[in-house]
């Protein structure tokens, strides 16, 4: 009898142990590489915090790119899977002929996350009162310095004119520029933003998403082989971004701050939760997961503003929402 109980045992154990490497086998490892670390993409860090990627047997190794010229040479290299960027870089990769091209296959965000900023506190803040300044907003082809290009246009003003912009600061380095005293406004994300208004380093006067309207600012990039030869792994990661969406409708903006204030380990949880507040006020997330052919449009003309677009390209060719209706209807 006690060989028997023995050989049972050990039988369970073998079980349990192949058991436990074939579920190892099963858990699928992304390497995502995000443009910049900001409050703006809460549904992404809700969905790592709360264990929504686990649940769909996805392991995130997040790095950061500090730009997305640098987010997109990591997708391209393929040191990267899925990239959080501008989806103006697909068309710039479009346009140089490659076979193997990147391509969106989820919008995650719909405004420009960006708020300016000013050493002076200016509670009658009006957009004429750039006018003759210089300002920080990024990089020259990114999607913050044209947007804010062209939403200063839409408004009268031309820059080079009646304001200049300068590009000349790497993205990730704006902040210790301005705060060095470049510029005399700087346009920056949550929750630097909050968080430095706090200690009193600058104020914030606008914020340029609410201004700008509609624009398909941020997306999830991957190669076309990657997005064909791992679609149910797309589908999963879509999957955990939904249950992101659902629980930041669900609960309370303390709630959210409370998920995700271990990304944030240097920031009070007021600031993110302040931080919430703001991109949830300006509608910031686009609530399916799929870029219309309107807003790439829109987007589109705002590179040919920026004169980095010279003729637009077909919806089609950049932006795959086939997964995304599958997960969000």
């Amino acid at each position: 009898m006690k060989k028997i109980i023995t050989i049972l045992l050990s039988f369970v154990l073998i079980l349990s142990v192949f058991s436990g490497c074939k579920k190892e086998e099963s858990i699928k490892t992304i390497e995502l590489n995000e443009v910049t670390h900001s409050v703006f993409y809460t549904p992404l860090y809700v969905a790592i915090e709360k264990g929504y990627f686990e649940e769909e047997n996805l392991k995130i190794n997040l790095t950061n790119g500090g730009g997305a010229d640098n987010s997109m040479t990591a997708i391209l290299s393929k040191s990267a899977d899925i990239a959080l960027m501008g989806p103006e870089t697909v068309v710039y990769v479009h346009n140089q002929g490659k076979k193997d091209a990147p391509k969106v296959f989820g919008q995650l965000t719909q405004k420009d996350g960006s708020f300016l900023v000013s050493r002076n506190e200016e509670p009658d803040f009006k957009w004429e009162n750039l006018v003759g300044k210089e300002i920080l907003a990024g990089r020259k082809g990114g999607v913050p310095a044209m947007t804010f290009e062209y939403v200063m246009k839409e408004m009268g003003y031309i820059n080079g004119v009646d304001y200049n912009l300068n590009f000349d600061v790497q993205f990730n380095l704006m902040t210790s520029a301005f705060l060095s005293g470049t510029a005399d406004y700087c346009t920056v994300f949550e929750p630097t933003a909050s968080e430095y208004q706090q200690e009193g380093k600058w104020h914030i006067v606008a914020s340029v998403g609410e201004q700008g309207g509609e624009i398909p600012y941020t997306s999830f990039i991957a190669l076309d082989s990657y997005i064909n030869n791992n679609k149910d792994t797309i589908k999963s990661f879509i999957k955990a971004i939904k249950k992101a969406y659902d629980f930041i409708n669900g609960n309370s903006e303390h709630a959210v701050a409370e998920a995700i204030i271990k990304q944030f380990p240097s920031t009070t949880i007021n600031s993110v939760e302040t931080s919430i507040k703001s991109y949830k006020k300006i509608n910031a997330w686009r609530p399916n997961f799929q870029m219309t052919p309107e807003s790439f449009d829109r987007l589109q003309n705002i590179m040919i503003n920026a004169n980095e677009l010279s003729t637009k390209i077909d919806f089609n060719s950049v932006v795959d929402n086939s997964l995304a209706k599958e997960i969000f209807g």
